[in-house]
């Protein structure tokens, strides 16, 4: 899904399950699961990961044959967010929770030496296993922060792309991501992101469950 700044977003998954735990409490499920998945994304999901999830999600073949295997062993997107619009060499580009670091590797070689990438995590793990990936990739234009909550860490008008992975579905705060998104884009930047969208009422047991939240 691509968006402009002056778009309307939806959101999804704002209520229900808040009522059984607070912000603070989600957020703490999703980095103790994505702790693990730092070590490896293998089994934790109902699609493929790793190499195979990337091959089947369209991702250049010469792209993942370049990435080392730590970049990704922790690979778990439900998307290709490369595939709704160009990155050029220049771009200054932010991947909105950056995992273990392949989108963030694909988007420093499409914006070339020129351009910046910066990677955001809530996650501390994730940040040490992007980091740790991405220190023998030949990657200069990279930098990584963890984050605390849906804020960005940018200043207003920083990015012309933003990027993300399957990681607005898990935040409990998504109008805020929107928001935040929106304010460190330049005028005309872009949002180009792939996720998890609910179609189906879900069954009060799960609707009602923190683990849940961050399947």
């Amino acid at each position: 899904m691509v968006c402009q700044p002056d778009q309307h977003a939806s959101t999804t998954r704002e209520s229900g399950v808040l009522s059984s735990g607070g912000f603070g409490e989600i957020r703490s499920v999703i980095r103790k699961k994505y702790a693990e998945v730092a070590v490896s994304a293998e089994g934790k999901f109902q699609y493929p990961v790793g190499r195979d999830g990337a091959n089947a999600l369209g991702y250049d073949p010469a792209v993942i044959q370049k990435a080392g295997p730590g970049l990704l062993e922790s690979f778990c997107g439900v998307g290709n967010p490369f595939s709704l619009g160009e990155i050029r060499q220049g771009d200054v580009v932010l991947d909105f929770g950056c995992g273990g670091g392949f989108d963030l590797f694909v988007a420093s070689l499409l914006a070339g030496d020129s351009g910046r990438v910066c990677g955001i995590d809530l996650t501390e793990e994730m940040v040490k296993r992007a980091e740790d990936n991405l220190s023998g990739a030949d990657t200069a234009n990279i930098e990584i922060r963890k984050v605390d909550s849906e804020d960005i860490p940018y200043a207003d008008n920083t990015f012309d792309v933003v990027i993300s992975n399957g990681v607005i579905n898990l935040s409990p705060g998504k109008s805020t991501c929107f928001s935040e998104i929106y304010r460190v884009l330049k005028p005309g930047g872009r949002i180009q992101f792939a996720d998890v969208v609910l179609e189906n009422e879900l069954p009060g047991d799960l609707a009602g469950s923190l683990d849940a939240w961050s399947q």
